[in-house]
Formats: C-alpha cells, sequence, structure tokens
C-alpha cells in the first residue's frame, strides 16, 4: 500500500489481547496465557531516519512510564527469535523480577521530569537516549562482565527485573524478504527500512504492585491510582460527620475527581487497614473531635505523614497534586 518516500515516516499501532500458548502460566498477571498488549510498528526510507523512530519510542516510553511513577531502566538486550540490530527492555526493578539485572545504580536516579521534548529533533532525541543508556545497564542475556567490572564498586549492583517493555530495530531483514520497497526521491527503489515496539499493557499491573508496596498493601503512585483518595468516616450515622464526608465527595467530584468513601459500620483500624491494603495515594480521615476544630486529617499513603487542615485546604491539595496527572 506504500509505495513512495512521501508515505513515510509511517508509525502504526495497534493495544489488542494477545494469548501465548504456555504449557504453566508463571508469575501471576504478568506472565498469564491470555495478555494486553500494545503493539507499534515504524516504517522509514532511510536508516537515520529509522534510528530516530527508535529514539522516539525510547524518549516516549521512559516518560509513559515515569508518569506512572515506575522507574523503568532501559537495558541492552538479546533480540531473540524476533531478531534485530539494535533493541533494548525496560526492566522495572523488583525482587520478586523474572530477569537477573546488572546495572549502574547511577542509572536509576536519571528522570525526564517536565523537560520540553521536541520529538522532531534528532539531536535533541538522540542526545536523551545517550543520557539514559550510556551507564551499564543489561539483562543477564547481553551482560558482559569485562566491562561491568569498570563500573565503580559503590555503583555496581546485580538485582532482578520486571520487563514492562521491548523496543527493536529491524533494518530491513523483514522488509527485504518480502520485497515491501519504495521509491526514494532520487527515484530509486529501496526496501523500507523498520522497527518495533511494545509495552505490556496487563503485566503492568503487577509490575507497579511489585515496585511500589510494603508490608500494608499497595502504595499507588498518583498517575495510575484506581482512585486519588480515599474518605475514611469514624464515626458513621453521625450528623455532623456524615455532611463533612458527603460535602467532601461533592467537592471532589466537582473537580473532577472520584473518591473511595468508606460508609461502613466499622471500627476506625478496619477501615485504615483496608485502606492502606487498597493503597490509595491519600486519604481523608473526617472524625466528630476534628470537625469541632474544624479540620480533617490528610494522609499520605507512601510516607505515612498526616496533618490536620480544613475540609476546603484538602480538597484544593488533592486537586493540586493531580492537575498534573491529567
Amino acid at each position: 500500500h506504500i509505495s513512495s518516500y512521501k508515505d513515510l515516516p509511517l508509525t502504526l499501532y495497534h493495544i489488542q489481547w494477545k494469548f501465548r500458548d504456555e504449557m504453566r502460566p508463571r508469575f501471576g498477571v504478568m506472565r498469564g496465557r491470555e495478555f494486553l498488549m500494545k503493539d507499534g510498528y515504524n516504517f522509514d526510507v532511510d536508516k537515520a531516519a529509522a534510528l530516530h523512530a527508535y529514539n522516539r519510542h525510547m524518549v516516549s516510553y521512559l516518560r509513559t512510564y515515569e508518569r506512572m511513577g515506575l522507574t523503568a531502566i532501559p537495558m541492552r538486550a538479546d533480540s531473540g527469535p524476533i531478531g534485530g540490530d539494535d533493541t533494548h527492555e525496560f526492566l522495572v526493578l523488583a525482587q520478586t523480577g523474572e530477569s537477573e539485572v546488572f546495572y549502574d545504580d547511577r542509572v536509576t536516579g536519571l528522570k525526564l521530569g517536565a523537560r520540553d521534548i521536541d520529538y522532531d529533533d534528532r539531536d535533541q532525541v538522540a542526545k536523551v537516549c545517550k543520557e539514559f543508556t550510556t551507564l551499564y545497564a543489561r539483562t543477564d542475556e547481553t551482560h558482559d562482565p569485562a566491562i561491568f567490572d569498570q563500573v565503580p564498586e559503590a555503583h555496581r549492583k546485580v538485582g532482578r527485573g520486571i520487563e514492562v517493555g521491548q523496543i527493536f530495530y529491524f533494518g530491513t531483514k523483514y522488509s527485504a524478504a518480502m520485497g515491501a520497497e519504495v521509491t526514494t526521491a532520487e527515484g530509486t527503489k529501496v526496501p523500507v527500512e523498520m522497527g518495533s515496539h511494545g509495552i505490556g499493557v496487563s503485566r503492568l499491573l503487577g509490575a507497579i504492585i511489585e515496585a511500589s508496596h510494603d508490608d500494608k498493601g499497595i502504595i499507588w503512585p498518583e498517575g495510575v491510582t484506581p482512585f486519588p483518595v480515599g474518605i475514611v468516616n469514624l464515626k458513621q450515622g453521625d450528623g455532623a460527620a456524615d455532611a463533612a464526608c458527603e460535602g467532601l465527595y461533592k467537592a471532589l467530584a466537582a473537580k473532577g475527581l472520584e473518591a473511595l468513601y468508606d460508609d461502613r459500620d466499622e471500627r476506625a483500624g478496619a477501615k485504615f487497614a483496608t485502606m492502606d491494603l487498597i493503597g490509595l495515594p491519600w486519604r481523608i480521615t473526617v472524625g466528630p473531635r476534628g470537625l469541632e476544630k474544624g479540620v480533617v486529617e490528610l494522609t499520605s499513603r507512601r510516607t505515612g505523614e498526616s496533618e490536620e487542615v480544613s475540609p476546603e485546604a484538602a480538597v484544593d491539595r488533592i486537586a493540586q497534586i493531580y492537575a498534573g496527572h491529567r
């Protein structure tokens, strides 16, 4: 369907359920027979353009994982049966990871943050990729002990990781075999340069939980939490407490935030334990004593730190926190 360089570059993707004929599924939701996958393929007229597509995807993947609260390290990997000239896997460090990894721990401190990236600027994108791939980080398939030994001992780390994505540069491996050619600006025909890139959407659920939890339960990062905040009513049936909780719920909804309201007739300890287990990033606790002073308790699930603020201030604070995650 594509015959001219004028139709390139082209990137196609889909998000679809896949089936893997596993004899024995392992690692819970991270390696099941059925899984949700984001697949993408790029087609370019020459190698320079295809490598830029590879770099663009590396940077956009790094940003995607970072927004999900994950530190996903791009590690030089083995292309396996898919083949190709260049490939990186994105791995999240976790003790329960299925892959052994070797890395310079300084790579875990690299962040894109809020920096503005022009994805059409080849030099800028390549520079970001170099920043994130210069420090040693490899899976066991490509590990080179001689190079790893050159990393300062204090920064030399061996651990385990969960693969959450991979990108490949194929070159013309597939296009040449299938006769997939385009006409260049000079009028000659060349095989298209190709690459592919995938994110394991459903396995991200397991990876996030493995990377972000404590002995009380899950700690959801703000970017992927099922609810931004939980409301705990310490005295269900108390007129003032019930009214305050309903008011908080409606005020949050007015700002586009759906709270999880625990209005069960349960002890406070049971409600706190449930909220910790579910792992919402923030909790607003409402009780008669606090309301007498005009305050509620705002608690961070990750740090456990609490502060007393007015209900209005609690709503504004939650709205401000999530403004950058929409």
